[in-house]
């Protein structure tokens, strides 16, 4: 019994530091419905994931030698690999975060989601669906990590219901945090954009994929996370001079 608390102690925290990529999204995403609904569609979102997730960790656990076997095989001169089912669905979701990544920055760019009268709301339905499905693909490589480190199921499932409700906790002040602080929106979202590289990668690297003769290989979460923490100490610096830089003009204007 000690050995299982101390376990789902372990998968808390590993589920918390994997679920970073996951609640930026999440904040991101939820910006999208209706001001008064972002709330409740993150937290309806959050939820319905996490049931799923159980209901996804007892099928992988049953089926897991399914998820990674091998079902296309690619043999040509440009490529070759052979794709899994798991591998696709890493795959998906890194393409798709990083179309959405590339799609907000380039709106932020000609400031096209700033501007309140031409800004349209995403209903809410969708919102939530988008929530749901990307938490799923987000939550396959914590589920694989937490089956490598027990193989009790109720531990995985309270660490997994754990998780969800401090990441629906977590969200609102992620939501309002970015909202207050809009420069901050244009870190995160280059910080999505890494995530969607380092999915891709990982995604490639499960399929077993060569271009060109060169194998792919993953990002690790190490070169991931000092890559953020880079992001952050140049969007520190780079706010505190822009911040000095309008000081002086006002100070200049006002000599």
């Amino acid at each position: 019994m000690v050995e299982n608390i101390f376990t789902l102690l372990m998968l808390i925290v590993l589920q918390a530091v994997l679920g970073f990529d996951n609640l930026l999204y999440i904040s991101l995403e939820s910006k999208r419905a209706p001001a008064e609904k972002q709330k409740m569609v993150r937290t309806v979102g959050i939820g319905i994931a996490i049931a799923l997730r159980i209901i996804l960790l007892y099928v992988l656990v049953s089926v897991i030698k399914y998820f990674q076997d091998p079902f296309i095989e690619l043999d040509y001169s440009f490529i070759a690999g052979s794709i899994s089912v798991h591998s696709l669905i890493v795959l998906f979701g890194g393409a798709f975060i990083l179309y959405t990544a590339v799609k907000e920055i380039f709106h932020l760019v000609y400031l096209e989601e700033h501007e309140g009268e031409n800004q349209k709301s995403q209903s809410v339905g969708k919102t939530i669906f988008m929530i749901v499905l990307m938490n799923l693909i987000f939550s396959f490589d914590s589920i694989l990590s937490a089956m490598a480190l027990s193989d009790v199921f109720w531990v995985m499932a309270v660490a997994i219901i754990i998780s969800g409700g401090l990441m629906i906790w977590l969200s609102d002040g992620v939501s309002k945090f970015l909202a207050k602080n809009r420069l901050y929106e244009v870190l995160g979202l280059f910080i999505l954009f890494l995530v969607g590289v380092m999915l891709l990668s990982e995604g490639g690297h499960l399929a077993h994929l060569e271009l060109f003769g060169n194998h792919i290989t993953p990002m690790s979460k190490t070169t991931f996370y000092f890559i953020i923490f880079i992001l952050v100490v140049i969007d520190i610096v780079q706010g505190k001079y822009q911040r000095k830089l309008v000081a002086k003009r006002m100070n200049q204007k006002n000599g």
